[in-house]
């Protein structure tokens, strides 16, 4: 399917302020490219065609922290251009014994023995783990994973759920470190697709459900043994209920997408919907998680 991209000048200053725009409204189809060495930068943006193209930065542009360089750069993407202009941005990474690695690097990457690899083609959706938010949450599962083994528990009977599932990467994660029971939903139709595309490139269809869901349909009637949620905080906190409700005893809540000066609005808010669980947060740059783990 041909794309349309949208592609516009900021000062290279203002990288930060507008990436953190971004991330905070979760405005879907926008990233920043940014040239270190010439000290460029700009917002682009993918859509389906050149009038959503036009109507999401007259969304966008009042709600940009710097001033526009230059004026809208308007061309239509074949969609091998987009993949290849994403490989700039998206590099193979590890926590522990597992990878996560980019698909157009496969026949070169080296594996040490013993390591697990997730093979990762994101498309229009996000979540490779190049970014603080999907590292947090990556790392708490594989901190589990090694707990788990060490204290000889079951995964049997073990449900995880990857709320706001993205390109899949931390369900698909917790398949690729044992874990049976797997689900993800996203209310983005675009990324269950290509969770599913990510889970065939890594021989796991099948293994993971994904479906279309929210916070209220996707939890409903669910009990998790682990709960991820890399969700922006505002989110979170309205929904704090229905995350707490999913969660069975004995079981672990993780909850990223969370700003550093958000965290502590976070854990206050569920200290009240989860009294009695045990909490702990940590800081990666300028964003945090928290983790809940409830009473037997």
């Amino acid at each position: 399917m041909d794309l349309v991209e949208i592609k516009i000048e900021i000062p290279a200053s203002g990288v930060e302020a507008a990436d953190t725009v971004l991330l905070e409204l979760g405005l879907d189809g926008w990233s920043l490219l940014e040239d270190v060495i010439a000290k460029r930068a700009w917002v682009v943006g993918i859509f389906p065609s050149e009038a959503e193209v036009r109507s999401r930065w007259a969304e966008l542009r009042p709600l940009l922290p710097v001033e526009p360089m230059s004026e809208p750069a308007v061309r239509l993407l074949a969609d091998a251009d987009w993949r290849d202009s994403y490989k700039a941005h998206f590099k193979a990474w590890q926590f522990g014994r597992l990878h996560w690695v980019p698909v157009w690097e496969r026949e070169s990457y080296k594996l040490s023995a013993g390591d697990e690899v997730l093979w990762l083609d994101p498309g229009l959706a996000f979540g490779t783990g190049n970014h603080e938010t999907t590292r947090l949450c990556v790392e708490r599962l594989a901190a589990l994973d090694a707990e788990l083994t060490a204290s000889g528990r079951s995964r049997t009977g073990l449900l995880v759920i990857d709320a706001g599932c993205g390109s899949g990467i931390l369900a698909l994660s917790a398949a690729k470190l044992g874990f049976h029971d797997i689900v993800g939903f996203d209310n983005d139709p675009e990324a269950v697709r290509v969770s599913e595309e990510n889970a065939e490139l890594n021989a796991l269809a099948g293994r993971v459900e994904f479906f279309v869901g929210d916070l209220i349909s996707g939890l409903k009637d669910r009990s998790a043994g682990v709960l991820l949620a890399n969700i922006l905080a505002d989110v979170l906190i309205r929904f704090a209920g229905e995350l707490v409700g999913a969660v069975a005893p004995r079981g672990t809540l993780i909850l990223s997408g969370i700003l550093a000066v958000e965290n502590t609005q976070v854990r206050t808010a569920f200290s009240k919907a989860a009294p009695g669980w045990a909490m702990n947060h940590r800081v990666m740059g300028e964003w945090s998680d928290v983790v809940l783990i409830r009473p037997a």
